[in-house]
């Protein structure tokens, strides 16, 4: 399986509905907090290709988005292929 990360905040509900479909389909993932380290911030951004908003998600070195495109995904039967491949 290829490494997950996420970057979020505490406060944002996307972000634990992103965390709560990994977690239902036991994967496991590096949470990378932008309030408790807000240098990851601008490193988000950039990853992210401008992205501002919480959560992103990486899935190995592939752009997910956030909470809509993971679910999105995972509801055409496509992120299992993703985090498989």
């Amino acid at each position: 399986m290829k490494p997950v990360e996420i970057y979020t905040s505490p406060l944002c509900g996307y972000c634990h509905a992103a965390k709560r479909l990994l977690k239902q389909k036991g994967v496991n993932f590096s949470e990378i907090n932008i309030v408790t380290q807000p240098g990851k911030r601008a490193e988000m951004m950039q990853r992210a290709k401008g992205g501002r908003t919480v959560p992103q998600i990486f899935v190995g070195d592939t752009h997910v988005g956030g909470y809509d495109e993971l679910n999105a995904l995972d509801r055409a039967g496509k992120l299992d292929a993703l985090l498989a491949a």
